[in-house]
């Protein structure tokens, strides 16, 4: 008995694909009609649920927009000076975390040795 069992399934697994082939191109395009229906709406209803948190971040970055603006010309002047005293970052290895809170960016060992332009000012240190 259960040897004609395992003989039905096995038949039936070995002709499912046979029959999908003989199935009418109208009944497959159908099925895809239909996955495609079901993810609009699953992307229309990730829409609707999404759309209030979309509409506070909008109102969010309206109201820090003008700190944002101060705060990109206190900064920025900063750190276009701390770039001119680093040449190119992909000759540096990852950041070093240390216990004591102090990070370290060590240069990779096989980048060209870089000099920076001196200006004649003086360096403070």
């Amino acid at each position: 008995m259960k040897r004609i069992f395992a003989l039905s399934i096995a038949a039936g697994l070995l002709a499912a694909p046979a029959m999908a082939e003989d199935a009418p191109k109208a009944e497959m395009d159908e099925g895809l009609s239909l996955m495609e229906e079901g993810a609009r709406m699953l992307l229309r209803g990730l829409m609707e649920e999404m759309e209030p948190t979309v509409e506070a971040l909008r109102d969010n970055f309206e109201q820090m927009g003008p700190a944002f603006a101060e705060f990109a010309q206190s900064v920025g002047p900063a750190f276009a000076e701390l770039l001119e005293q680093v040449d190119d970052l992909r000759n540096y290895e990852a950041p070093e975390f240390l216990p004591n809170g102090d990070i370290i960016m060590r240069r990779s060992p096989d980048t060209p040795l870089w000099v920076p332009e001196v200006d004649g000012s003086e360096i403070e240190l």
